[in-house]
């Protein structure tokens, strides 16, 4: 696949991953479908070696599966992993802006539609040949962390799940006693968009699930969108932090040291 070039902030952000030596870094779009409804994800991986390996699951934010999840994938892959972001909304549902909140909130309604669309993107890294189907851990973005967690909240078996700045509520927030994976949660200290009354609501129903190993990381002065170069709206609680950007991956990635063993 011919990939094109990204913008330079995302240039910048995949170029903090180096290809290791040897690497061969492959991308691809991968169409599948649910009910009748297309989608269309992505996958990365290295094909320098046909050795099985861990999978992560990548879920996009508001705006659907557009360069930044990507991005993500390829430095995920260039890690070591099969990375596979799957398409939530349908294929060629990419809203802007203007638009994002209004599709996004269709889904934040409906849990078991984003615990099928999850699922779906879940079976389609699973089935990659290169993918150890044991090892698999799930990371998402605003959006994509409340997408992230309703997956862990249907009972997937997973390894982990990371949100990065994800949306903490949930219709169904009894069904953490489901969970079967360990959860990583990074959030900003300052995000308008996952008040301290989230956090708690949060804390409320982990307790209420004593099997479920979690933790939660909050980052100080960190608003909604840290991890996002593109995020330039501070006076709507938006904003890149490059300091809880470069944390939080080091914290994920830490945890998938452990959890991968």
């Amino acid at each position: 696949m011919v990939q094109a070039s990204p913008s330079p902030a995302h240039a910048a952000l995949l170029a903090t991953t180096p290809v290791p030596a040897g690497a061969q870094i492959e991308v691809a779009d991968v169409d599948y479908e649910l009910d009748n409804t297309a989608l269309q994800g992505y996958v990365a991986f290295d094909a320098a070696s046909n050795e099985p390996r861990p999978g992560v699951l990548i879920i996009h934010d508001w705006l659907g599966l557009q360069e930044y999840p990507k991005i993500r994938a390829q430095m995920l892959a260039r890690l070591g992993y099969v990375a596979f972001a799957a398409d939530i909304y349908g294929a060629g549902v990419r809203p802007g802006p203007a638009d994002g909140a209004k599709v996004s909130g269709a889904f934040y309604a409906d849990p078991g539609l984003v615990r099928a669309r999850s699922t779906a993107g879940l079976d389609q890294l699973r089935a990659h040949p290169l993918v150890d189907p044991s090892r698999i851990a799930v990371i998402g973005y605003c959006f994509g962390g409340f997408v992230a967690l309703e997956l862990a909240r249907s009972g997937a078996d997973l390894a982990g799940v990371v949100p990065f700045h994800g949306v903490l509520s949930s219709p169904a927030a009894a069904d953490a006693a489901n969970i079967r994976a360990k959860i990583l949660v990074l959030a900003g200290g300052s995000d308008p968009v996952v008040p301290d009354e989230q956090i708690v609501e949060f804390f409320t129903a982990m307790r209420a699930a004593p099997q479920v190993d979690w933790q939660l990381v909050s980052y100080s002065g960190a608003q909604h969108a840290f991890t996002l170069p593109e995020a330039n709206s501070p006076e709507h609680g938006a904003a890149y932090h490059p300091v809880a950007e470069r944390r939080s991956w080091a914290a994920m990635r830490a945890f998938f040291d452990e959890i991968f063993g």
